[in-house]
């Protein structure tokens, strides 16, 4: 379930090349690609490389896993995080699909980003980081309405925090587990010993919302992990 690669260039020569393979199969079929990128430390590298892949990616979708409440501009942004390392170059010709809508609140961002979410659905690869405490996306324990948003079943694709919660601690979007189960792959992007450790713990029953994707059955997930 875990692959290892010795360097972080060597996880995002891979991680590149699955996200390339998952688009190019429904624009090789007439259809868009739709991707769920995902923002943190991670996957930087991961975009520089596909910025310069020669899909069509006027044909291509791309979203979020999950949003801080701050502007486009802002450092902690996610949007910045794409907008800077992936959607440029080849990438830039994307059509992007935001999910901080403005101010006042992350409710109300995710109430007017849902029913473009929930349009590119099923994706056809969502990107996923880990924090230290277990979770993916914004779902992070402890946060109010986290149970409605671990809901596998649940109808919303997108739901919004408005307490400040993670770190650093802002009102956050977030796709909701059920969302992410629309996807037809999951690749989870971790480094560090710290992280492996509380994957492992996740593996064997510890009760972490990264758990929930280890443990299901209807989508595939790979855990792409280097030290």
């Amino acid at each position: 379930m875990i692959e290892t690669f010795a360097t972080p260039e060597a996880l995002a020569d891979a991680a590149a090349g699955a996200v390339v393979e998952a688009l190019s199969a429904p624009i090789a079929a007439g259809q868009r690609g739709r991707l769920v990128a995902t923002g943190g430390r991670s996957p930087g590298l991961i975009y520089d490389r596909l910025s310069q892949s020669p899909l069509d990616w006027s044909r291509v979708d791309v979203t979020l896993s999950d949003e801080r409440l701050v502007s486009p501009d802002h450092e902690a942004s996610n949007q910045r995080l794409v907008t800077s390392r992936l959607l440029t170059g080849e990438a830039r010709a994307a059509r992007f699909i935001p999910l901080w809508r403005g101010p006042p609140t992350a409710g109300a961002c995710a109430e007017a980003a849902e029913a473009q979410v929930a349009e590119l659905a099923p994706f056809d690869l969502t990107l996923l980081g880990m924090g230290p405490d277990g979770h993916v996306a914004s779902l992070i324990p402890g946060a109010l309405g986290l149970a409605a948003a671990m809901d596998p079943t649940g109808a919303q694709f997108c739901m919004g925090f408005d307490q400040p919660i993670g770190d650093p601690p802002i009102a956050r979007i977030t796709l909701t587990l059920a969302a992410l189960l629309q996807s037809k792959a999951i690749l989870i992007l971790i480094a560090g010993a710290e992280k492996r450790q509380v994957l492992e713990r996740a593996r064997h029953g510890a009760d972490l919302p990264v758990a929930a994707l280890l443990t299901q059955a209807r989508t595939p997930v790979r855990v792409l992990w280097t030290p």
